[in-house]
Order: structure tokens, then sequence, then C-alpha cells
């Protein structure tokens, strides 16, 4: 079942779990620093799910909800995961744990079109509570969207769009991506695995390259196969 968005109590979660995510909820930091107005903090998640997707940052259609991936980027997003075995966004979200970067949305960019892409600061207020959301989870798969996704682990972080997508690395960055697709069952070590992806809002001209396209297909063939490896489910 797909749990509710933003609810700290989902059915059969412990103490901590409640306590991380009403905490979580409660956060005013970058309302006090100055960088947004208002915190609205948005995830979407409950125990035993083996599988977190971070994105960069909630979007204003998110904001009512309280659901991540809740507008346009969220239907292409659910398009992707099609394409990846998910039989639905409802069985998407009953298996994998959403949340972002940062918590809330950072409002409008100030020039152009899109969000403002929250600052350093932003990002390094928040980074507790990813921390926290991680150690409570325990992932066996980091689903990375975007580049400030990208950019907040090791295993992906310096690394451009045409490095990244269509791999997937284990803890000590090894891409593994190739066994994968061959159908060898790697074992997983300690650390979860992470499989990148480009931002489904559009925004970025990087997927217009039939190259490029077909780049993500291999992340989608790749994650098709991944998935069900480690939430002990057959291949759809």
């Amino acid at each position: 079942m797909e749990p509710a968005p933003s609810a700290p109590a989902p059915p059969g979660a412990t103490s901590d779990w409640v306590r991380l995510h009403r905490r979580l909820l409660e956060c005013e930091r970058c309302v006090e620093s100055g960088h947004i107005p208002v915190a609205v903090p948005i995830f979407q998640g409950g125990p035993g799910q083996r599988l977190m997707l971070v994105g960069q940052a909630p979007g204003i259609h998110e904001l009512g909800p309280r659901k991540p991936f809740a507008a346009r980027s969220g239907a292409e997003l659910a398009r992707w995961m099609s394409r990846a075995g998910f039989v639905g966004d409802h069985r998407f979200r009953a298996l994998v744990y959403i949340t972002s970067v940062t918590k809330c949305f950072p409002g409008k960019a100030s020039y152009g079109a899109g969000d403002r892409r929250p600052s350093r600061t932003e990002v390094a207020q928040c980074r507790s509570w990813l921390d926290a959301q991680l150690e409570i989870v325990r992932p066996s798969l980091l689903i990375l969207v975007g580049g400030l996704a990208h950019e907040a682990f090791p295993v992906t972080r310096g690394k451009s769009l045409d490095q990244l997508i269509g791999s997937a690395f284990d803890a000590e960055g090894v891409d593994h991506a190739a066994g994968v697709l061959q159908g060898h069952l790697v074992p997983v070590g300690p650390g979860p695995w992470y499989l990148p992806l480009p931002h489904p809002s559009g925004a970025s001209r990087w997927l217009n390259l039939p190259a490029h396209r077909e780049r993500l297909e291999r992340s989608l063939e790749v994650l098709g196969r991944l998935w069900p490896m480690l939430v002990d489910e057959p291949c759809l």
C-alpha cells in the first residue's frame, strides 16, 4: 500500500521513526536563516521499504498535497518507472521511500523559468535530515534524481551526466551496470547501490540528444533488473 504523503506515523512505524519524521515536519532552519518564507517539508515513505529515491527539492505543485513528484515531473518520473518494471505509480510509491536533498520548496528562480536551486547553506542545513532518513530506512538502492542529488553522495559527486546515466554503482563506486544487464547476480556488499537519473522536469536539455535518451533507457533497464533482486521480487 502506498504510504500517505508526508505522514510521520505510517502503519508499522517505530517510535524512533515517528520521532524523526515529526521533528522533520517541525523544522524551520531555512526560515530562520532567511532562505524561504515558510517551511513545508515533504517526503513519502514507510517502514520496510528497501528502495529510496532522492530528488533535488519539492516544487510548488507539491505544496498542496505534500506529496513528492506530484506534478508534471512526477508524471514523467512515473513513465520512467513504468519502463523500469514498476506496475503503476502506486506500486512504485509502495516500494520506494521518496525524499529530497532539501525538504521544502525553495521558491521560483529570480531569472528565467523553473525553481531556484537551493543554496549550499540550505543543502548543509538539510543534510542531517537526509542522513537521518538514510540511517532509519537503510535502503539497498538509492535512485538519485537530478544534479543536486548526484552531488550529495561521494560515489556520484563531481561526475557529469554522461558519466553517470546508464551506470549502477556499488558503495565503492564500481559500476556494475554491464553485469546486471548480462544477468549476473552481483552480490550486495556493505552500503547501498546508487543509480543516477537525470531530472524528469524537462528543464534540462540533456535529454534532447538521441544518445542521451539511449543512456536513460539503459539506466531504466538496469533499474528494472536490479530492484527486483533487492526486494526479492521477480522481474516483470
